[in-house]
């Protein structure tokens, strides 16, 4: 019998049937809608899936211009991956089909399992048996499905009205499907993720295993994982404690009060760990804690696009005096430090205005005061980035409502591109949403994150500060 232990140690290798799948049985009904199995082959097909689709049903000849199967073993060819939208009761019976086929991975998308009730309680205990005993992996039940970018590889039970994913180096993982593509506008953002799983309940795959195949995965630089619970302490620990020196892991816990926590063991049939101890083993292993929801998606561009900062010392570039005294607040809480420009930079600065020399360089009064300010703005970035006593920059831009400084703005971005080895984290505002989009748009597509807000740009500012000293201390 193949235990789940002895399985543990070739998680990395079996996950490669997840997300490199050749082929995918779907199993389930095909009737139009806004999910089943009839949204998941047109998901695949439009995400540029090239692998085999084998539609199952035995009331169905065909679907999408593909035959349907009554049953899985009547499908002479081999099969990787099966996907699962039937009755709950008859899962079990399935699975036992789907590992006889030879197949070594299930993603159970049905719920009705531990998290409903005693019953489901009992029906996901058994199919996690026929996983111990067949060695077939289950990601799920209760789950949103999977992608892979690289190989067009979506899985969404669920219409999200697009279905290619730029592919990039972030990987998303949750126990929630607010991380898929039915639920999050990728396709209107700049940076590309790599992987997505929504794991559910987590009764065979679980982070840790997600992370042990990511750890490896090449196509995969930075983590970002939001959980419920832990399913064993002691190996996410050892996991994480190994994975994090090399890819940043950045981490969203529910459950941090006993409501939370109560309504988190709901959701996925999992006890939630007590949130002192979770903290203290982020602390330990390397983890990065993340805040909000939306942290999920916007940290890791900061780890995807810019350089670490090779210290400290943060230089501050602003058109509003408020904001800029507040970052100084929001950076001490991650260890950051207001720099002192050198003699140096502040005499060039006050050439150009009186006091321009100081950090947060406040830009606010020359704007208003020098007819030709678009053209110093540059020697203005450009001097304070050059400062050897600046470590990473937090710019704050405004933008007018018929987006007058769009193009400067982004001029000034290319420039600097590639010219100093210095994160840059960049938020934008102004009175018309749309200008504002689309320069964070141009931005981001040469590379620089634009955040939020304030706080969101100084905490991801932060979060690359925490993960340097990290590495130093690996």
């Amino acid at each position: 019998m193949t235990t789940r232990s002895a399985r543990q140690s070739h998680s990395r290798n079996d996950l490669r049937s997840f997300f490199d799948a050749r082929s995918v049985a779907v199993i389930g009904t095909f009737r139009e809608g806004w999910f089943g199995g009839s949204v998941v082959i047109k998901s695949l097909m439009n995400a540029g899936y090239k692998g085999q689709i084998y539609p199952i049903n035995p009331t169905y000849k065909e679907v999408q211009g593909l035959r349907v199967y009554p049953a899985v073993s009547d499908v002479k060819e081999m099969i990787d991956l099966a996907i699962i939208m039937i009755n709950t009761q008859t899962v079990p019976q399935v699975l036992r089909e789907c590992a006889e086929k030879g197949m070594k991975a299930a993603i159970v998308v049905v719920d009705g399992f531990a998290e409903r009730d005693q019953v489901g309680l009992l029906l996901q205990r058994e199919i996690v048996d026929i996983a111990e005993r067949t060695g077939i992996r289950i990601i799920g039940p209760n789950t949103a499905g999977i992608v892979n970018t690289a190989n067009g590889l979506n899985i969404s039970p669920y219409d999200a009205g697009y279905y290619k994913l730029k592919e990039g180096s972030v990987a998303i993982c949750a126990q929630t499907g607010m991380t898929n593509p039915q639920a999050f506008p990728y396709h209107d953002f700049q940076f590309g993720v790599s992987k997505i799983c929504d794991f559910g309940n987590n009764c065979d795959v679980d982070e840790s295993d997600l992370m042990e195949y990511l750890e490896e995965d090449p196509k995969t630089s930075v983590i970002s994982m939001y959980l419920e619970s832990i399913t064993n302490g002691r190996r996410f620990l050892e996991v994480v404690s190994r994975v994090a020196p090399r890819k940043p892991i950045l981490l969203l816990k529910s459950g941090k009060t006993q409501e939370g926590a109560r309504a988190s063991a709901s959701h996925t049939g999992s006890l939630a760990v007590d949130d002192h101890i979770f903290q203290a083993a982020c602390n330990q292993a390397g983890a990065l804690r993340l805040e909000r929801f939306n942290d999920l998606f916007e940290m890791p561009k900061m780890f995807a696009y810019q350089p670490l900062p090779e210290g400290n010392r943060m230089g501050i570039i602003t058109i509003t005096g408020g904001v800029g005294v507040l970052s100084i607040d929001e950076g001490a809480k991650y260890g950051l430090v207001v720099s002192k420009l050198s003699p140096r930079t502040r005499d060039s600065l006050n050439d150009i205005f009186p006091n321009l020399g100081e950090i947060p360089v406040d830009i606010g009064p020359p704007a208003a005061a020098i007819k030709d300010f678009p053209s110093r703005y540059p020697e203005i970035f450009n001097a304070v980035m050059a400062d050897e006593n600046v470590d990473c920059l937090f710019n704050i831009i405004w933008v007018d409502h018929v987006g007058r400084s769009v193009e400067e703005y982004e001029t000034v971005y290319k420039l600097i591109r590639d010219k100093y080895r210095k994160p840059i984290a960049t938020w934008l505002y102004g009175p018309n949403p749309c200008v504002v989009a689309e320069l964070r748009q141009r931005m981001e597509e040469l590379n620089f994150p634009v955040f939020s807000g304030p706080e969101t740009s100084i905490r991801a500012l932060g979060m690359a500060l925490r993960f340097r000293n990290l590495t130093q201390r690996n």
